[in-house]
């Protein structure tokens, strides 16, 4: 999907300034535990699906749409994994300046829809089901920094806690360590 339409509209207004945006990440796995990855026509790069939410638009929609428009995969969102906001203003190849705030969420094929990947527009090169073992290069940083957040939510997930990551002051939380403190003033009381 090109630019949408408000983004093009506020930079007719702010021209190349920063401008924060909402944006959504897809971690989708399916029953074999592979991974959904694109090849991104903009860096070469293969990352997991992501995009921003339009006006309105709640993120979890978003996720939904964005994974069906870049792979024709239809999914269905099972859990907020992780909220956070990027550290580093990205500078596009136009001057435009942005930051975003992603929220990662996790998501499973739909059962009754289409699971089989295609590139389904021009934002990507290819796309497909990856054994998490081996994974394509090059693979994009921030994808590398996402699966891991979605792996540490997944093992806090089957621990029985289903708390969303997110940082404050630099530090990623919920930690192990806030756990283990957290059961430890538990039993003291």
């Amino acid at each position: 999907m090109p630019t949408p339409d408000f983004v093009l509209e506020l930079r007719r207004s702010i021209g190349h300034d920063l401008l924060w945006l909402n944006g959504v990440t897809a971690f989708v796995s399916d029953d074999r535990g592979r991974v959904l990855l694109g090849r991104r026509s903009d860096t070469g790069q293969w990352a997991l699906v992501y995009g921003i939410n339009e006006p309105g638009e709640d993120p979890a929609d978003t996720v939904v749409r964005e994974v069906k428009e870049e792979t024709g995969v239809d999914v269905i969102v099972t859990d907020l994994a992780a909220v956070t906001s990027s550290r580093e203003v990205v500078t596009y190849a136009n001057g435009d300046r942005t930051m975003y705030m992603d929220h990662l969420f996790i998501c499973r094929p739909d059962p009754n829809g289409n699971a089989d990947p295609f590139v389904g527009d021009e934002e990507s090169l290819s796309v497909g089901w990856f054994d998490p073992g081996q994974l394509p290069a090059p693979l994009a940083q921030t994808t590398v920094e996402r699966m891991a957040r979605a792996r540490t939510y997944l093992k806090r997930l089957q621990g029985g806690d289903a708390h969303a990551l997110f940082r404050v002051g630099g530090r990623e939380l919920p930690t192990d360590s806030d756990q283990s403190n957290s059961d430890q003033s538990q039993a003291e009381h």
